[in-house]
């Protein structure tokens, strides 16, 4: 029987081994095979962790939530800079962030086509959703926008924006790279208040 710290160093070379295939090939490349062929190691080394495509898939899913929760993020002042900086958090600025969003538009195949976890994600868009609008809240009452502005709505419009601008960053990035990503993101964010100066 290995023992406890073998097992944990072990899980930990699966978890970046499914990191790198998520990230080059998405949930659909996914395989008990190609995780075993990026460790060098036998499928049935995996089947100790893996029982399944379903658990191999669920696992995934908590090593992406791993990673974009331990990623370095922006700070800004309250209001609008730090909505910004939020969503530029999101976007497909760098390799990183890159190889992210890769994963994580590859999951939505599979969680749709399972209640489990498309609920997973659903709850995992209103957590995203919740942190985005203390900054929009902020902004309301620092007149940054309108004093009638919707929350929700702005945070959900936001949101939406954010996520449409990573989808064709990722289907056309010769189209859409960094500098022009971020220079639609400001004009959106102008628009949501079409009476504020610009800077």
């Amino acid at each position: 029987m290995p023992a406890r710290g073998d097992h944990d160093a072990r899980r930990r070379d699966v978890s970046e081994a499914v990191w790198r295939v998520l990230a080059e090939h998405g949930f659909g490349g996914l395989t008990l095979r190609a995780v075993a062929a990026e460790m060098g190691a036998s499928t049935g080394l995996l089947t100790h962790y893996f029982p399944n495509k379903k658990a191999l898939v669920a696992h995934a899913l908590d090593v992406a939530d791993e990673r974009t929760a331990n990623r370095p993020l922006r700070t800004a002042p309250p209001g609008m800079p730090a909505l910004r900086a939020a969503l530029l958090d999101v976007l497909s600025l760098t390799p990183a962030a890159t190889a992210m969003n890769r994963v994580w538009v590859s999951s939505w195949d599979v969680s749709l086509a399972d209640p489990a976890l498309a609920s997973r994600q659903k709850d995992r868009y209103d957590s995203w959703r919740g942190r985005l609008r203390p900054h929009v809240a902020a902004a309301v009452a620092l007149g940054e926008l309108p004093a009638g502005s919707d929350v929700d709505d702005v945070t959900a419009s936001a949101a939406a924006f954010a996520h449409g601008l990573v989808v064709h960053a990722l289907f056309d990035p010769a189209r859409f790279p960094p500098g022009r990503q971020t220079a639609l993101l400001d004009g959106f964010l102008a628009s949501l208040n079409p009476a504020s100066p610009p800077e």
